[in-house]
Protein backbone atom coordinates (compact mmCIF):
# COMPACT_ATOMS: atom_id res chain seq x y z
CA UNK A 1 0.00 0.00 0.00
CA UNK A 2 1.13 3.09 -0.93
CA UNK A 3 1.97 6.10 1.84
CA UNK A 4 -0.68 8.19 1.80
CA UNK A 5 1.23 11.30 2.50
CA UNK A 6 3.34 10.12 -0.40
CA UNK A 7 0.81 9.74 -2.59
CA UNK A 8 -0.63 13.56 -1.85
CA UNK A 9 2.97 14.89 -2.98
CA UNK A 10 2.90 12.65 -5.74
CA UNK A 11 -0.45 13.85 -7.11
CA UNK A 12 -0.33 17.57 -6.57
CA UNK A 13 3.50 17.65 -8.21
CA UNK A 14 2.33 18.53 -11.48
CA UNK A 15 0.30 22.02 -10.16
CA UNK A 16 3.83 22.62 -8.68
CA UNK A 17 6.19 21.54 -11.15
CA UNK A 18 6.74 22.14 -15.33
CA UNK A 19 4.30 24.21 -16.31
CA UNK A 20 1.47 23.50 -13.20
CA UNK A 21 -0.67 26.09 -12.52
CA UNK A 22 0.96 26.59 -8.78
CA UNK A 23 4.94 27.05 -10.26
CA UNK A 24 5.76 29.81 -8.51
CA UNK A 25 4.95 28.70 -5.27
CA UNK A 26 7.24 25.52 -6.19
CA UNK A 27 9.48 26.34 -3.27
CA UNK A 28 6.98 25.72 -0.90
CA UNK A 29 5.76 22.76 -2.08
CA UNK A 30 9.79 21.40 -2.16
CA UNK A 31 10.37 22.36 1.21
CA UNK A 32 6.81 20.74 2.89
CA UNK A 33 7.76 17.38 0.55
CA UNK A 34 11.79 16.92 1.88
CA UNK A 35 10.92 17.58 5.20
CA UNK A 36 9.09 14.75 5.38
CA UNK A 37 10.50 12.19 2.73
CA UNK A 38 14.60 12.47 1.79
CA UNK A 39 15.33 14.17 -1.58
CA UNK A 40 14.65 11.63 -4.22
CA UNK A 41 17.22 13.56 -7.13
CA UNK A 42 18.19 11.06 -9.38
CA UNK A 43 21.56 11.59 -11.82
CA UNK A 44 21.03 11.41 -14.99
CA UNK A 45 24.65 11.91 -16.50
CA UNK A 46 28.02 11.45 -15.27
CA UNK A 47 29.32 10.78 -13.00
CA UNK A 48 27.13 9.25 -11.15
CA UNK A 49 28.69 9.21 -7.90
CA UNK A 50 27.16 11.45 -5.36
CA UNK A 51 28.09 12.26 -2.07
CA UNK A 52 26.16 10.97 0.91
CA UNK A 53 26.05 14.33 3.01
CA UNK A 54 24.11 16.88 1.10
CA UNK A 55 22.81 19.93 2.45
CA UNK A 56 20.05 18.71 4.49
CA UNK A 57 21.93 15.94 6.06
CA UNK A 58 25.00 18.42 6.61
CA UNK A 59 22.63 20.61 8.12
CA UNK A 60 21.20 18.45 10.42
CA UNK A 61 23.98 17.32 12.03
CA UNK A 62 24.98 21.07 13.19
CA UNK A 63 21.46 21.12 14.85
CA UNK A 64 22.36 17.64 16.68
CA UNK A 65 25.69 18.84 17.76
CA UNK A 66 23.25 22.21 19.40
CA UNK A 67 21.09 19.62 21.35
CA UNK A 68 23.37 19.42 24.58
CA UNK A 69 23.25 23.18 24.72
CA UNK A 70 19.57 23.55 23.72
CA UNK A 71 18.46 21.49 26.28
CA UNK A 72 21.25 22.35 28.85
CA UNK A 73 20.13 26.14 28.12
CA UNK A 74 16.94 25.27 28.96
CA UNK A 75 17.30 23.84 31.93
CA UNK A 76 19.95 26.59 33.56
CA UNK A 77 17.18 29.10 32.83
CA UNK A 78 14.59 27.70 35.34
CA UNK A 79 17.31 26.68 37.57
CA UNK A 80 18.48 30.26 37.66
CA UNK A 81 15.02 31.50 38.01
CA UNK A 82 14.84 29.12 41.09
CA UNK A 83 17.76 30.93 42.79
CA UNK A 84 16.22 33.89 41.95
CA UNK A 85 13.10 32.80 43.59
CA UNK A 86 15.07 31.97 46.88
CA UNK A 87 13.87 28.13 46.15
CA UNK A 88 15.77 24.60 45.38
CA UNK A 89 13.57 23.46 42.46
CA UNK A 90 13.58 19.58 41.35
CA UNK A 91 15.06 19.08 37.66
CA UNK A 92 11.43 19.09 35.94
CA UNK A 93 10.04 22.18 37.36
CA UNK A 94 13.34 23.84 35.87
CA UNK A 95 12.94 22.42 32.68
CA UNK A 96 9.53 23.40 32.44
CA UNK A 97 9.77 26.67 33.87
CA UNK A 98 12.77 26.90 31.41
CA UNK A 99 11.18 25.83 28.77
CA UNK A 100 8.45 28.84 29.60
CA UNK A 101 11.05 31.37 28.41
CA UNK A 102 13.32 29.35 25.78
CA UNK A 103 10.77 28.15 23.72
CA UNK A 104 8.61 31.14 22.49
CA UNK A 105 12.16 32.63 21.45
CA UNK A 106 12.70 29.89 19.52
CA UNK A 107 9.40 29.31 17.95
CA UNK A 108 9.31 32.96 16.53
CA UNK A 109 12.99 32.77 15.89
CA UNK A 110 12.14 30.10 13.07
CA UNK A 111 8.40 31.18 12.70
CA UNK A 112 9.68 35.04 11.36
CA UNK A 113 13.16 33.73 9.80
CA UNK A 114 11.57 30.90 7.44
CA UNK A 115 8.77 33.48 6.69
CA UNK A 116 11.59 35.50 4.92
CA UNK A 117 12.77 32.47 3.66
CA UNK A 118 9.66 31.28 1.80
CA UNK A 119 9.18 34.52 0.58
CA UNK A 120 12.82 35.03 -1.00
CA UNK A 121 12.43 31.51 -2.38
CA UNK A 122 9.11 32.53 -3.73
CA UNK A 123 10.35 35.49 -5.29
CA UNK A 124 13.83 34.40 -6.82
CA UNK A 125 11.97 31.13 -7.90
CA UNK A 126 14.23 28.89 -6.34
CA UNK A 127 13.76 25.97 -3.46
CA UNK A 128 13.97 27.12 0.34
CA UNK A 129 17.44 26.56 1.77
CA UNK A 130 18.18 24.61 4.71
CA UNK A 131 20.72 26.75 5.56
CA UNK A 132 17.85 28.42 8.65
CA UNK A 133 17.57 25.47 10.37
CA UNK A 134 20.91 26.25 11.70
CA UNK A 135 20.28 30.08 12.00
CA UNK A 136 16.78 30.05 13.27
CA UNK A 137 18.45 27.97 16.44
CA UNK A 138 21.71 29.63 16.67
CA UNK A 139 20.33 32.87 17.13
CA UNK A 140 18.14 32.22 20.15
CA UNK A 141 20.65 30.65 21.77
CA UNK A 142 22.54 33.85 21.66
CA UNK A 143 20.03 35.88 23.55
CA UNK A 144 19.22 36.61 27.48
CA UNK A 145 16.14 34.01 28.58
CA UNK A 146 13.72 37.91 29.06
CA UNK A 147 14.41 39.20 25.50
CA UNK A 148 11.22 40.56 23.91
CA UNK A 149 9.53 38.26 21.51
CA UNK A 150 9.01 41.59 19.26
CA UNK A 151 13.03 41.99 19.35
CA UNK A 152 13.71 38.51 18.74
CA UNK A 153 11.95 38.84 15.39
CA UNK A 154 13.18 41.98 14.31
CA UNK A 155 16.50 40.75 15.00
CA UNK A 156 15.89 37.24 13.02
CA UNK A 157 14.52 39.56 10.35
CA UNK A 158 17.88 41.67 10.14
CA UNK A 159 19.64 38.96 10.06
CA UNK A 160 17.85 36.72 7.46
CA UNK A 161 17.97 40.04 5.16
CA UNK A 162 20.98 42.37 5.87
CA UNK A 163 23.29 39.05 6.80
CA UNK A 164 22.12 36.40 4.06
CA UNK A 165 19.58 37.59 1.79
CA UNK A 166 21.00 40.89 -0.02
CA UNK A 167 24.01 38.88 -0.83
CA UNK A 168 21.93 36.38 -2.60
CA UNK A 169 21.23 33.75 -0.16
CA UNK A 170 22.77 30.87 1.50
CA UNK A 171 26.37 29.96 0.60
CA UNK A 172 27.02 33.71 -0.52
CA UNK A 173 26.73 35.73 2.67
CA UNK A 174 29.89 37.12 3.68
CA UNK A 175 28.51 36.98 7.48
CA UNK A 176 27.23 34.97 10.03
CA UNK A 177 23.72 35.99 9.72
CA UNK A 178 22.71 34.77 13.00
CA UNK A 179 25.53 37.34 14.78
CA UNK A 180 24.43 39.90 12.21
CA UNK A 181 21.18 40.15 13.86
CA UNK A 182 22.48 39.64 17.89
CA UNK A 183 24.66 42.79 16.57
CA UNK A 184 21.83 44.50 15.65
CA UNK A 185 20.08 44.03 18.68
CA UNK A 186 23.15 44.51 20.62
CA UNK A 187 23.34 48.69 19.50
CA UNK A 188 20.14 48.90 18.86
CA UNK A 189 18.69 47.88 21.97
CA UNK A 190 21.30 47.77 24.52
CA UNK A 191 18.90 47.47 27.81
CA UNK A 192 17.48 44.50 26.61
CA UNK A 193 21.00 42.86 25.73
CA UNK A 194 23.42 44.00 28.27
CA UNK A 195 21.66 45.38 30.93
CA UNK A 196 20.98 43.42 34.11
CA UNK A 197 18.43 40.88 31.99
CA UNK A 198 20.07 37.37 32.64
CA UNK A 199 17.86 35.91 35.70
CA UNK A 200 14.36 34.71 34.35
CA UNK A 201 11.53 35.47 36.45
CA UNK A 202 13.72 37.78 38.56
CA UNK A 203 11.68 40.75 38.56
CA UNK A 204 9.30 38.85 41.48
CA UNK A 205 11.88 38.32 43.95
CA UNK A 206 14.05 41.52 45.71
CA UNK A 207 17.79 41.52 45.39
CA UNK A 208 18.48 39.08 42.42
CA UNK A 209 21.91 39.80 40.66
CA UNK A 210 22.15 39.22 36.81
CA UNK A 211 25.73 40.30 36.28
CA UNK A 212 27.24 37.88 33.99
CA UNK A 213 30.54 36.60 35.21
CA UNK A 214 32.30 38.67 32.51
CA UNK A 215 30.68 42.30 34.30
CA UNK A 216 32.67 41.24 37.29
CA UNK A 217 35.58 43.15 38.17
CA UNK A 218 37.66 43.87 40.89
CA UNK A 219 37.71 46.49 43.65
CA UNK A 220 39.56 48.25 46.42
CA UNK A 221 42.81 46.36 44.82
CA UNK A 222 40.89 42.78 44.69
CA UNK A 223 41.81 40.30 42.40
CA UNK A 224 39.47 39.57 39.42
CA UNK A 225 39.88 35.90 40.29
CA UNK A 226 38.76 36.41 43.84
CA UNK A 227 35.88 39.39 42.70
CA UNK A 228 34.66 36.19 40.37
CA UNK A 229 35.03 34.00 43.55
CA UNK A 230 32.98 36.43 45.54
CA UNK A 231 30.37 37.12 43.32
CA UNK A 232 29.72 32.87 42.95
CA UNK A 233 31.64 32.36 40.16
CA UNK A 234 34.30 29.42 40.58
CA UNK A 235 35.83 28.23 37.64
CA UNK A 236 34.09 24.98 37.69
CA UNK A 237 30.32 26.75 37.52
CA UNK A 238 31.74 28.41 34.85
CA UNK A 239 32.57 25.11 33.10
CA UNK A 240 29.52 23.26 33.78
CA UNK A 241 27.44 26.47 33.34
CA UNK A 242 25.19 27.34 36.27
CA UNK A 243 25.90 31.21 35.43
CA UNK A 244 23.25 33.28 34.25
CA UNK A 245 24.07 33.87 30.82
CA UNK A 246 22.75 33.80 26.87
CA UNK A 247 20.41 30.85 26.77
CA UNK A 248 22.53 29.09 25.18
CA UNK A 249 26.48 29.72 26.17
CA UNK A 250 26.64 29.21 29.66
CA UNK A 251 28.25 25.80 29.59
CA UNK A 252 32.27 25.39 28.36
CA UNK A 253 31.05 21.41 29.14
CA UNK A 254 28.31 21.38 26.73
CA UNK A 255 29.83 23.27 24.07
CA UNK A 256 33.07 21.14 23.89
CA UNK A 257 30.60 18.42 23.44
CA UNK A 258 28.83 19.80 20.25
CA UNK A 259 32.38 20.59 18.81
CA UNK A 260 33.51 17.48 19.37
CA UNK A 261 30.82 15.94 17.35
CA UNK A 262 31.36 18.57 14.59
CA UNK A 263 34.76 17.88 14.41
CA UNK A 264 34.71 13.77 14.68
CA UNK A 265 31.75 14.17 11.48
CA UNK A 266 33.91 16.75 9.94
CA UNK A 267 31.12 19.04 9.51
CA UNK A 268 33.46 21.66 11.28
CA UNK A 269 36.95 22.14 10.31
CA UNK A 270 38.96 21.05 13.51
CA UNK A 271 41.69 24.17 12.18
CA UNK A 272 39.13 27.16 13.29
CA UNK A 273 38.75 25.60 16.57
CA UNK A 274 41.99 24.61 17.80
CA UNK A 275 43.27 27.79 16.11
CA UNK A 276 40.99 29.46 17.90
CA UNK A 277 41.39 28.23 21.41
CA UNK A 278 45.29 28.55 21.08
CA UNK A 279 45.12 32.48 19.79
CA UNK A 280 42.98 32.85 22.89
CA UNK A 281 44.81 30.87 25.50
CA UNK A 282 48.39 32.18 23.97
CA UNK A 283 47.29 35.93 23.82
CA UNK A 284 45.49 35.76 27.83
CA UNK A 285 48.80 34.30 29.22
CA UNK A 286 50.79 37.24 27.64
CA UNK A 287 48.07 39.40 29.10
CA UNK A 288 48.47 37.91 32.41
CA UNK A 289 52.24 38.00 32.38
CA UNK A 290 52.34 42.04 31.79
CA UNK A 291 52.26 43.68 35.23
CA UNK A 292 49.56 45.58 36.82
CA UNK A 293 45.77 45.32 35.95
CA UNK A 294 45.13 42.95 38.78
CA UNK A 295 41.43 43.63 39.19
CA UNK A 296 40.32 43.73 35.53
CA UNK A 297 40.48 40.59 32.98
CA UNK A 298 43.92 41.45 31.57
CA UNK A 299 44.34 39.31 35.19
CA UNK A 300 42.04 36.26 34.49
CA UNK A 301 44.11 33.90 33.25
CA UNK A 302 43.78 31.67 30.13
CA UNK A 303 41.20 28.92 32.12
CA UNK A 304 38.30 31.86 33.30
CA UNK A 305 38.88 33.33 29.22
CA UNK A 306 37.64 30.02 28.00
CA UNK A 307 34.88 28.95 30.46
CA UNK A 308 33.68 32.95 30.98
CA UNK A 309 31.42 34.15 28.36
CA UNK A 310 30.72 32.52 24.84
CA UNK A 311 33.92 32.13 23.08
CA UNK A 312 33.30 28.73 22.96
CA UNK A 313 30.04 28.49 21.33
CA UNK A 314 31.48 31.25 19.05
CA UNK A 315 34.09 29.08 17.83
CA UNK A 316 32.70 26.26 17.81
CA UNK A 317 29.38 26.55 16.12
CA UNK A 318 29.47 30.51 14.42
CA UNK A 319 33.26 30.89 13.40
CA UNK A 320 32.92 27.40 11.32
CA UNK A 321 30.42 28.17 9.31
CA UNK A 322 31.82 27.35 6.09
CA UNK A 323 30.21 30.10 3.73
CA UNK A 324 31.68 33.13 6.42
CA UNK A 325 35.02 31.26 7.15
CA UNK A 326 38.05 31.06 4.91
CA UNK A 327 37.95 28.08 2.34
CA UNK A 328 41.96 27.05 2.93
CA UNK A 329 43.40 25.33 5.43
CA UNK A 330 46.13 28.18 6.24
CA UNK A 331 43.78 30.73 6.60
CA UNK A 332 41.34 28.40 8.54
CA UNK A 333 44.42 28.48 11.26
CA UNK A 334 44.61 32.03 10.75
CA UNK A 335 41.04 33.14 11.37
CA UNK A 336 40.37 31.08 14.27
CA UNK A 337 43.82 32.19 16.16
CA UNK A 338 42.81 35.85 15.37
CA UNK A 339 39.61 35.44 16.77
CA UNK A 340 40.95 34.34 20.01
CA UNK A 341 43.62 36.98 19.87
CA UNK A 342 40.84 39.83 19.19
CA UNK A 343 38.29 38.12 22.33
CA UNK A 344 40.76 38.71 24.80
CA UNK A 345 42.01 42.23 23.11
CA UNK A 346 38.18 43.78 23.77
CA UNK A 347 37.57 42.16 26.39
CA UNK A 348 40.73 43.47 28.27
CA UNK A 349 41.09 46.74 26.53
CA UNK A 350 37.03 47.68 26.43
CA UNK A 351 35.63 47.27 29.37
CA UNK A 352 32.20 48.61 27.86
CA UNK A 353 32.02 45.47 25.78
CA UNK A 354 33.59 42.47 27.69
CA UNK A 355 31.59 39.98 25.21
CA UNK A 356 34.20 40.05 22.71
CA UNK A 357 33.84 36.78 21.09
CA UNK A 358 30.56 38.31 18.48
CA UNK A 359 32.73 40.97 17.13
CA UNK A 360 35.73 39.09 16.65
CA UNK A 361 33.68 36.93 14.16
CA UNK A 362 32.06 39.47 12.34
CA UNK A 363 35.20 41.24 12.38
CA UNK A 364 37.30 38.48 10.86
CA UNK A 365 34.09 37.27 8.30
CA UNK A 366 35.16 40.24 6.43
CA UNK A 367 38.73 39.35 6.13
CA UNK A 368 37.92 35.72 5.95
CA UNK A 369 38.05 36.58 1.98
CA UNK A 370 41.53 38.43 1.85
CA UNK A 371 42.93 35.49 4.00
CA UNK A 372 42.00 32.83 1.10
CA UNK A 373 43.45 35.20 -1.20
CA UNK A 374 46.84 35.55 0.22
CA UNK A 375 47.22 32.08 1.02
CA UNK A 376 46.78 30.94 -2.50
CA UNK A 377 48.76 34.22 -4.10
CA UNK A 378 51.64 32.52 -1.79
CA UNK A 379 51.44 28.94 -2.61
CA UNK A 380 50.95 30.13 -6.61
CA UNK A 381 54.63 32.02 -6.04
CA UNK A 382 56.05 29.22 -4.71
CA UNK A 383 55.31 26.45 -7.82
CA UNK A 384 58.11 26.42 -9.94
CA UNK A 385 57.90 27.89 -13.48
CA UNK A 386 57.14 25.41 -16.47
CA UNK A 387 59.22 27.40 -18.54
Amino acid sequence: MKNPLKKIFDDTKPFFTGDGKYKKYEPIWDATKTFFFLPSQKNSFMPFVRDHLDLKRYMSIVVLSLLPVTFFGIYNTGYQAGIGAGESWPVTQCFLVGACYVLPIIIVSYAVGFAWEFLFAVIRGHNISEGFLVTGLLFPLTLPPTIPLWQVALGISFGVIIGKEVFGGTGRNILNPALTGRAFLFFSYPVSMSGDVWVAGKHLVDGVTGATALSVTGAGGQSITAALGDAGYSLGQLFTGFVPGSVGETSALCCLFGAAILMVTRIANYRVIIGGIAGLVITSVIVYLIPGGQESWSNAGPLYHLCAGGFLFGISFMATDPVSAPGTNPGRWIFGAAIGFLTVIIRVGNPAFMEGVMLAILFMNVFAPLLDHLVLKYKSSKRIPNV
